[in-house]
């Protein structure tokens, strides 16, 4: 192979410009995302039940359809949240589910959704299932105005929905605050006592009024003519004049009774503000593996065109910009890569002559081209992760040429010919090369191979590293030659030297050799001292911090706010109102959107929505810069805890990996909900107790009072009034019956009839309602049926995981306070597990300790197959296990730098930190095989093994100290980057102690474990 590349010229260039005119070509065409995407396997099944209790909720509705889902296979957890009136089951199947099969599971799960229908009670709502939550808009905009009414501005949203959706890229526009019109209906009920007109005949009448019915067609002259009697309701007007008076009464109409208005609902679902101003939320997803850059420019375009048609008075506002970001991370990120290549250019025409620095450089460029041209063909877009990972691989990219090239430098000054010394190089470093990249590739391999949400999220690393590197040896033993025979003349190689010409006669080639002898000759104690580093810095561990990922580098932060369960929405917007007034007085705010009674539209995905409560509110601000940023969340946590007392909150930067709904959870499960709060009571005081421990709430929030009045079963029947028809005057009094549609074009509004607003009774005068008596035909008091108002305190909220009742105390760690959820959590987690619990209760933990448990177990799950794999082939190119097990020595000694480092920096072991460690074998086992084959070849030409195990460690001085030089160097522009600054350190520091033990450490235990002695 090597000599058809040295000979075959031509195919050596067609080569070379495929993999760089092919590699421009197909960078200049890939797709580009901030962060990859991953799968979200979760479902969610929505069950409205009309005025149940949440107990109610729970054993009538839910564990139904808790026992229908449960026969669905691969169903990893069934989670669900039980309120007045709404059952909501979250379905989050096994990792094992791959994203092409998920359609097929949520048919099930809607098939196994609607066979359960016939066994829930009456009254209950038909089931929904929204499998959406894999959409991620990341365009979010709002449409604001001071002027308009929200309907104006749906109007108006609904127009720009049209047109966005026809752009090129885009998947799925989605608007969201919306509040629905309703027509109300405002019953004078003194009059209607006077005249004698129930409230359910009205409802009757006005549902059967506006119906569409059929009434069949006429057959004229041979001709089939529809029949459709007029009546329906034109306008409010002819709503008022329908006649609802009997014969008895005379002509009466509904205006003589009631007053017609259309307004907005008063009990929304959400609401949206920007800036403190009325809006909407307009979200744009991206399809997928597309360039969302390019999608970005044409919809900048588009947007551009829709402002021109925009009412004045309206405006648009950015909450997320995903095109933006990507090409400035992109952009960043592909600065870091070219900082890093030129690094190791630069380091290795330094230390290698501009001619090997050139050569070497040029390998490089084309092998990531190259690795451009197969991250295409497997579909891996252009972000943080892939980027990442070819930094990560700069410096075992070129180990494969350093020894090419250094091997046939070495040949050509002892008189070989280029050919001759390329072909010598070849076959014997070719074999051990390729072992030592399988090896570097395997120590990945559990990366790729995670079936985790975390390992998807970071599987392209494995990837590019997998194709790069093969791409590197492939391109070492091919076209280095070729290149090495075009660059360097052999006669100006040779010079005057002679064959015998001692090569490493340079100052560092016989330093080195000094300490390596003395190491040697001192073994014991170059080992023992080693072992105490060793020691010293596992001591020193407990100095390190774990966290799981680190905050986005993107100034945004959130502020949720749960005020008591119970509020009422608008309620909670007044509230939200307060909190935004006093963020946008504070510096450097650039935008601060609201959202009030749920989440926001997932704007990425490590952004997880929190679910629809009423007393929620959240609170997206973007600041101007990183700084500014956590300035301003240290304001706005003194501000909730001062301004907002009783209200529960949380403030937290953007996330940039997969995350828990809060960093710190216990979970209670257990029957009986009055002893989980009683046991959620204590860890609730622990957690508070702990001054590095910041918004500590529960996940079933406060009880809250219970209206009940007390039904006289007996009395009604005697005087003929039922208990739905105190359900209809209690529903009057208060939020109203729909009874009807109103149309409207396209529109269907909702006919809401109630009691005027003047004739309501508060809590403690509801026995002054009247009722209607079917069976007398006539108003009864309320008092004749209803003895007293019972008022208890419930549980709002009722959770469970798994079919169980599950009660969580969340919590954060201090944000800014240097703590991470482990480290604030191990400092409480024996105080909780000290707690007696009665029988059946038990407690585990969740949050961030249950995410990075997971995703460290699916990552570890493959982890020994791969390292028995990687010391099998160790093994098999020696085939002597005192060599593999000499080589494998230096690995646990790598943590001497690893722990060092983190502790010297202040950082944090993150999960990528992790894979740092992880890659740092694959290094650190590629530097041992070289070293170690070459002392294999130099004990076949030497006249003791003592001189050939120096010899061939002074001759491989070189190519490991420039592969770790170059890697190291290379690595410095992702310092920067808080994704991968943990992970830097990680292999900075490792790699650095790793590189002198290999050069030190593996001779002695090589000699050691052999017998070696000094001559």
């Amino acid at each position: 192979m090597v000599e058809y590349f040295f000979r075959q010229k031509v195919i050596s260039w067609m080569v070379a410009i495929i993999l760089g005119v092919g590699g421009i070509v197909t960078f200049l065409g890939l797709g580009q995302l901030e962060f990859p995407e991953f799968t979200i396997r979760n479902a969610l099944v929505i069950t409205q039940y009309p005025g149940a209790t949440p107990e109610q909720v729970e054993e009538e509705v839910t564990l139904q359809l808790e026992k229908a889902i449960q026969r669905i296979p691969n169903v990893k957890r069934i989670s669900s949240v039980n309120m007045v009136g709404l059952s909501q089951i979250t379905v989050e199947l096994k990792t094992s589910v791959q994203a092409k099969d998920l359609e097929q599971y949520w048919d099930n799960l809607r098939r196994k959704v609607g066979d359960a229908q016939a066994s829930l009670p009456p009254g209950t709502g038909t089931s929904i299932v929204n499998d959406d939550f894999g959409d991620v808009f990341g365009l979010l905009m709002t449409l604001q105005s001071e002027d308009y009414t929200l309907k104006q501005m749906e109007d108006f949203a609904d127009l720009m929905q049209r047109e966005i959706q026809l752009v090129e890229g885009v998947k799925k526009v989605s608007i969201a605050g919306t509040v629905n019109e309703q027509i109300i209906v405002s019953l004078d009920h003194d009059k209607m006592k006077t005249l004698n007109v129930s409230a359910e005949s009205i409802a009757g009448l006005l549902t059967a009024q506006n119906v569409v019915g059929n009434a069949g067609s006429i057959k004229v002259q041979g001709k089939r003519l529809s029949i459709q009697p007029t009546g329906e309701f034109d306008n409010l007007e002819a709503l008022g004049q329908v006649v609802i008076g009997s014969p008895a009464s005379g002509l009466i109409r509904l205006t003589d009774i009631a007053t017609i208005e259309r307004t907005l609902n008063d009990t929304p679902s959400n609401l949206y503000h920007s800036d403190s101003t009325p809006a909407l939320s307009i979200g744009v997803s991206f399809a997928s593996a597309v360039n969302v850059v390019d999608v970005g420019k044409r919809l900048d375009t588009k947007i551009a065109e829709l402002e021109q048609r925009m009412p004045l008075g309206m405006s648009l506002n950015t909450v997320y910009n995903q095109p933006s970001v990507v090409d400035d991370s992109v952009t960043g990120f592909l600065i870091n890569l070219a900082e890093a290549v030129a690094i190791v250019i630069f380091v290795l025409l330094l230390f290698m002559g501009w001619r090997s620095g050139v050569l070497m450089g040029l390998i490089l460029v084309l092998t990531i081209l190259g690795t451009f041209i197969l991250m295409s063909v497997k579909g891996i877009e252009l972000q943080k992760i892939s980027l990442g990972a070819l930094i990560i691989a700069l410096g075992m990219l070129v180990d494969n040429a350093i020894v090419v090239t250094e091997g046939m430098l070495i040949g050509v000054k002892k008189g070989q010919t280029k050919l001759q010394a390329a072909k010598d190089v070849v076959s014997q470093n070719g074999l051990p090369l390729l072992g030592a990249t399988v090896i570097a590739i395997t120590a990945f391999a559990p990366i790729g191979l995670s079936p985790d949400a975390t390992g998807e999220f970071v599987g392209s690393l494995f990837w590019v590293l997998c194709f790069s590197l093969f791409l590197s040896w492939i391109t070492a033993l091919t076209i280095t030659p070729f290149f090495f025979d075009l660059l360097f003349n052999t006669e100006k190689e040779r010079g005057s030297s002679d064959e015998n010409d001692d090569p490493y006669k340079g100052i560092i080639f016989t330093t080195y050799k000094r300490v390596l002898t003395s190491a040697i000759n001192h073994r014991y104690i170059t080992i023992g001292v080693v072992l105490l580093a060793l020691g010293g810095s596992l001591a020193s561990g407990k100095f390190v911090k774990n966290a799981f990922f680190p905050d986005s580098s993107t100034p945004l932060f959130f502020v949720d706010l749960w005020l008591p369960e119970g509020s009422d929405i608008l309620t909670t917007e007044q509230s939200i109102r307060r909190l935004e007034a006093n963020v946008l007085g504070m510096q450097d705010i650039a935008n601060v959107t609201s959202v009030i009674g749920s989440g926001a539209q997932r704007l990425t995905l490590t952004y997880a929505p929190e679910d629809r409560y009423a007393s929620y509110g959240q609170l997206i601000v973007e600041t101007n810069t990183v700084e500014s940023r956590d300035a301003r969340m240290r304001e706005i946590i003194e501000l909730v805890r001062k301004d907002f007392p009783n209200a529960q909150y949380k403030v937290k930067a953007l996330q940039v990996g997969p995350s828990a709904k809060a960093a710190i959870e216990a979970r209670i499960y257990g029957p009986e909900p009055d002893v989980l709060r009683e046991i959620s009571s204590d860890i609730e005081a622990i957690f508070q107790a702990e001054e590095t421990m910041d918004s500590v709430r529960l996940s079933w929030s406060n009880k809250v009072p219970f209206v009940e009045p007390v039904f006289l079963e007996e009395q009604a029947r005697r005087i003929g009034v039922t208990r739905d028809a105190v359900h209809t005057a209690f529903l009057l009094n208060n939020e109203g019956e729909t009874v009807g549609l109103y149309r409207e074009g396209s529109d269907l509004i909702p006919i809401v009839m109630r009691n005027d607003l003047n004739q309501r009774y508060d809590i403690d005068n509801l026995a002054s309602l009247n009722v209607w008596s079917q069976e007398q035909g006539k108003y009864i008091s309320m008092a004749d049926v209803v003895s007293n108002v019972d008022v208890t305190l419930v549980d709002p909220i009722i959770k469970r995981r798994n079919r169980v009742r599950m009660l969580a105390v969340y919590a954060e760690p201090l944000p800014l306070s240097g703590e991470t959820a482990a480290s604030v959590q191990a400092k409480v987690r024996p105080l909780v597990e000290e707690l007696s619990l009665p029988d059946g209760y038990r407690i585990e933990w969740g949050g961030e300790y249950e995410t990075s448990r997971d995703a460290q177990s699916a990552l570890f799950a493959s982890m020994p197959i791969g390292i028995l794999g990687m010391f099998i082939i160790t093994v098999l190119l020696f085939g002597k296990l005192r060599q593999a097990l000499a080589i494998w020595g230096v690995i646990p000694l790598t943590t001497i730098g690893i722990i060092g480092g983190l502790v010297l920096v202040g950082a944090p072991f993150t999960f990528m930190a992790l894979l740092g460690s992880l890659s740092l074998i694959g290094m650190v086992l590629k530097n041992g095989i070289v070293l170690m084959e070459e002392i294999n070849v130099q004990a076949k030409g030497n006249s003791g093994a003592f001189d050939a195990v120096v010899a061939a460690s002074v001759s491989r001085v070189r190519p490991v100290s420039m592969a770790a030089i170059t890697t190291i160097l290379g690595m410095i522009p992702l310092f920067s980057d808080a994704f991968f600054a943990s992970m830097a350190v990680v292999i900075v520091f490792g790699l650095t102690v790793a590189t002198v033990l290999t050069l030190l450490i593996l001779p002695v235990l090589h000699c050691t474990f052999h017998g070696i002695k000094s001559e």
